[in-house]
């Protein structure tokens, strides 16, 4: 997972824990072993990676603009 993390280190995410369906939303900055470093609004956020079970580039319109509604 972490090799697999690392291809997003700068782009914006969506982190997907299986914990209570947690998701978490920020550019990825950093990615260690056991952790991921997210940044939001200025504000760093780790998330243990033994959580995480999917990561994906928060989606955008043809337009480049982020999506407003995502369904999962």
């Amino acid at each position: 997972m972490i090799e697999l993390a690392k291809r997003f280190i700068g782009k914006e995410c969506l982190v997907y824990a299986f914990d209570s369906g947690h998701t978490f939303e920020g550019v990825i900055k950093e990615v260690s072993e056991g952790a991921d470093l997210l940044e939001k609004n200025g504000t760093l956020e780790a998330i243990n990676l033994d959580f995480v079970i999917r990561i994906r580039e928060y989606p955008k319109t043809k337009k480049g603009k982020k999506k407003s509604v995502i369904l999962d």
